[in-house]
């Protein structure tokens, strides 16, 4: 098939750092690739995913939201990818300029949760569009938006390699948010006496100000400074990590970084929140704690788990071969449906 895929043009395919969508859509189009398929990915002009690519601004654009700069992405992507068997987008505004075109097909992944009005967006998408869910969770969040799909994220086995951890530090990675629960890993860290390496996005005014209010009164003053690491760099500190601490405080839809945690050998230990309990398996590859306590707790504990376990698990379930097979299935059979509706003849009155 020849697939389109469409991103935000707010950061490059795949990201330098920080970027979860543009990482997924990176691992889903270089799997789709390695399927056999012809895939063409609209984004900016700095990305470097090794799949044909299309673009409208050299350069991301400086402002992320939805607005002129956005409109302008789509509009430019629906033109140039019109030829193609199905287009999966992964924008806000590009299945409402899809609906208004007679093109492909069109898939739309929801990258975040369901809010009140999301729920309203999305039920207006399907419409006109398929609409895929990231996990279970996001799913029964979904209401009456008709879901086509589940797909789990997958990530590059590759470059998640196994680690034999025993660097004596536990990590966050993340966004540096109340949503992430940030505060909440130093407090942990602290009560459990474990030294904490906070990888993290810090470049809006409200994540800095959080971490000025709320995660710097709770730090030592030899506690490392958060930093927003390269791929390369975080994946060799997830590996020797003793643990993840992901106590996030959300519905979070999915959470990528346990995954690649797992990948790289490194027992999870979060909330059970949103997409948590299909990506931890409890008391195996990490543990799921109803509070702050129980996680220190269970930072004591997991020493005992199988890092080999955690590995095998990311294999099994979050290689971006299986993501890749599972899309190709969903278009599949959304291309035949367009098929045998097109080739059925209407009636004569």
């Amino acid at each position: 098939m020849r697939i389109g895929q469409i991103v935000p043009p707010w950061v490059p395919v795949p990201p330098p750092a920080y970027g979860g969508t543009e990482s997924v859509v990176a691992n889903l189009s270089v799997g789709l690739d390695m399927l056999g398929h012809d895939v063409h990915l609209f984004t900016v002009g700095e990305s470097t995913c090794p799949v044909r690519r299309y673009s409208l601004y050299e350069q991301p654009t400086s402002q992320i939201g939805v607005g002129e700069a956005e409109l302008m992405h789509v509009l430019a992507a629906y033109e140039t990818l019109a030829d193609v068997d199905i287009i999966h987008d992964h924008t806000s505004l590009g299945p409402f300029v899809g609906a208004i075109q007679d093109g492909p097909p069109v898939v739309v992944t929801n990258h975040g949760p369901f809010s009140e009005m999301r729920q309203e967006l999305f039920r207006s998408m399907a419409r006109h569009a398929h609409i895929v869910a990231i996990s279970e969770s996001q799913r029964r969040m979904a209401g009456s938006v008709p879901i086509a799909e589940v797909i789990h994220h997958g990530i590059d086995l590759n470059t998640y390699k196994y680690g034999p951890g025993g660097g004596g530090y536990v990590v966050f990675v993340g966004r540096m948010n109340e949503e992430k629960g940030v505060h909440r890993a130093v407090q942990i860290a602290r009560l459990a006496r474990r030294k904490l390496l906070m990888i993290t996005k810090m470049r809006e005014p409200e994540e800095r100000r959080y971490y000025t209010e709320r995660v710097r009164p709770l730090m030592g003053p030899d506690d490392p400074e958060p930093r927003e690491e390269p791929t390369a760099r975080r994946v060799e500190l997830v590996r020797h990590a003793d643990a993840l601490i992901n106590p996030i405080e959300w519905p979070e839809p999915f959470g990528l970084v346990m995954a690649e945690s797992l990948a790289c050998g490194t027992p999870v230990l979060a909330f059970p929140n949103g997409a948590a309990p299909e990506i931890v398996d409890h008391g195996r590859t990490g543990f799921l704690c109803r509070d702050v306590n129980e996680m220190v707790d269970a930072l004591d504990k997991v020493h005992t788990l199988d890092r080999r376990a955690c590995r095998e698990s990311a294999e099994q379930r979050f290689g971006r071969l299986r993501m890749a097979r599972d899309h190709e299935r969903l278009y599949r059979r959304i291309v035949a449906e367009r098929t045998t509706r097109v080739m059925v003849p209407t009636p004569v009155a």
